[in-house]
Parts: C-alpha cells; sequence; structure tokens
C-alpha cells in the first residue's frame, strides 16, 4: 500500500508549506535492482475512486515506485509541487493520472527516474475491461528533468486517453520530450491531445511517438486489440541540443491519423541540423518543422484535417 492511500474519498486536501514527505525508496530500488522483491513496489501517495483532490505546495522525494498516482479519480489539482529523486531510481514517475478526469497539473518542478508526468489508463486485457479512459488532462508550466519522457502519454492506454493539453513546458537533460506510446495487444483510443509551448534543452529525441513499445504484464494480451492514434497537434516546440527531431512510428493496420505538427525546431548538438524524422504508417500534416519533418506529412493544403490546428 502506499504511504498516503485513499479509497473513495471525497474532498481531500494534502498542503503544506513546502514541507517534504521523503519515501527513503533506496531499500526498495535496491531490492528491485536485485530482483529480491516479492510484492509490488509502493507509491508515494496514491488516492483511487475519489474526487475532489487538491495537493499543493508539498516536496515529495525518494518514492519507491511512482510518486503521485490518482486512479479511477475526478477533479483533482495537483501544483506548487516538488517531486525529486535520482536519476537512476527505477520508475519514480512523477505525476502518473491514471484513468481519471479532470485533472489539473501545474506550476510545479519534477526531476525523476521516469517520466515526468505520463498519462496512462490500464493496460492490455485488464484495461480494456475496464474501459475507463483518461480525459481532459491538463498539464500547464511544469519544468523538469528525466533520463526518460518530460511529457508522456502511456504506454498503458488501454481504457484510451483523450483530451490532453500540455503547455509552456521546459524540459532539460531528458531522454525524450514529448512521448506518446502504446503497443499492439492494448487496444484503446488515443485522440485529441494537443502539446504546445514547449522548451527542451540536451535531450536524445526531440518527439517521439510510437504504436508498438513491446512491454507486456503477462502473455495473455490479444495481438488484435491494436490502439489508435489520431488527432495529435504538436506545435510552437522548441529545442536546442536536440540529438534526434523525432521518431513517428504507426502500425501497419492502425496508422496513426491526423498528425499535425507546427512551428517545431529542434537543433542538434552544434546548429541548427538535426538527424532527420523516421516516420512510417502515419498521416496527417506538418508546417514550418525544422529539420524537415517525413515525407507522409503533407503540407497542410493537402490535408485539411490539420487546417484548424495550425
Amino acid at each position: 500500500m502506499s504511504f498516503i492511500h485513499g479509497d473513495g474519498l471525497r474532498d481531500v486536501v494534502i498542503t503544506g508549506e513546502n514541507g517534504t514527505i521523503d519515501g527513503q525508496g533506496g531499500i526498495w530500488w535496491n531490492m528491485w535492482r536485485q530482483g529480491n522483491l516479492q510484492f509490488t513496489r509502493p507509491n508515494l501517495v496514491e488516492f483511487m475512486n475519489s474526487r475532489g483532490i487538491i495537493i499543493s505546495n508539498v516536496i515529495f522525494k525518494n518514492s519507491p515506485f511512482w510518486n503521485i498516482h490518482p486512479v479511477y479519480c475526478s477533479n483533482v489539482v495537483i501544483r506548487y509541487v516538488t517531486i525529486l529523486a535520482p536519476t537512476d531510481s527505477p520508475n519514480t514517475d512523477g505525476i502518473d493520472p491514471d484513468s481519471s478526469s479532470n485533472v489539473c497539473i501545474e506550476d510545479s518542478f519534477i526531476s525523476t527516474g521516469d517520466d515526468l508526468v505520463a498519462v496512462k489508463s490500464g493496460w492490455d486485457e485488464y484495461g480494456i475491461a475496464y474501459g475507463r479512459p483518461s480525459s481532459h488532462i491538463t498539464i500547464r508550466r511544469v519544468t523538469g528533468s528525466s533520463p526518460f519522457a518530460g511529457i508522456a502519454v502511456g504506454s498503458e492506454t488501454s481504457g484510451g486517453v483523450e483530451h490532453v493539453l500540455a503547455e509552456n513546458i521546459v524540459i532539460y537533460n531528458s531522454g525524450i520530450g514529448v512521448n506518446i506510446k502504446t503497443n499492439i495487444g492494448r487496444g484503446g483510443l488515443i485522440k485529441n491531445i494537443t502539446v504546445s509551448q514547449v522548451f527542451m534543452e540536451n535531450v536524445r529525441t526531440g518527439i517521439k511517438i510510437t504504436g508498438d513499445t513491446g512491454d507486456h504484464p503477462d502473455n495473455q494480451f490479444n495481438p488484435n486489440a491494436l490502439p489508435y492514434v489520431k488527432g495529435v497537434t504538436l506545435k510552437n516546440i522548441w529545442g536546442v541540443k536536440v540529438q534526434k527531431a523525432g521518431s513517428i512510428q504507426g502500425l501497419k493496420n492502425a496508422p496513426f491519423t491526423n498528425i499535425c505538427l507546427s512551428k517545431i525546431n529542434l537543433h542538434g548538438m552544434t546548429g541548427p541540423r538535426s538527424p532527420p524524422w523516421k516516420c512510417s504508417d502515419v498521416s496527417g500534416a506538418a508546417i514550418e518543422v525544422s529539420p524537415s519533418p517525413c515525407a507522409q506529412l503533407s503540407s497542410p493544403q493537402q490535408s485539411g484535417s490539420c487546417a484548424n490546428h495550425f
């Protein structure tokens, strides 16, 4: 069980004058590395089936696993928090809204060993059976660094993820700036995702969208349960010291559609040049993108589906 855990709660506030909650996760990380764990590591804060949650003005550090995990929740506000963990600490995601709706994450600093913010909705046959999406998620004015992703959707997306807005984000010293990830066997629909006003520095890959990450909790997944990704808008994104601009890899039997890129400049380590985009099974449009985007992303004049997003 998580250090702070609640189920079926209403109108809960966790706040403080930047006091610290220290999960002392080192012993858990070491047991995980040694393969000695018999149980799942606890989150630092987890609310289930709850609504009206406010978390503010608290420092969270050294979580054994994910830091803040609202699952099956609604009307959640997380603001003015600091989340810290060593870069080599396993699975120490910052904030993971999971099958939750009406969530606002804002004005926070996160530096951990995994994704800063990752929107989830269950995985494989379990998430499909429950069928609860994450929806209406707002992430704004968040700064941080991670060896993995700054802003992520997935890879647990079996319940679906829709209506996500991330804006005014600063990401540095990280693996991936923006990462939308799902998998064959996940099922689920990812749609209406907008990421805007992002600055990133010293990042391996600026933007990555992939349909087959290859990870599963067990081998009972249905290989015919394909994920669908459509209506993703990425705009006003600037990066320096970005090793690779982007990769968008859809699925042959479930191509990504309506992928809209606008006003994106991702500069390499030594100047404006960066390796070209890598794409497959994707359609949409791009305008004012440097380095030049994939050939599959036509001009906005040829793809009316993106006209309203530029």
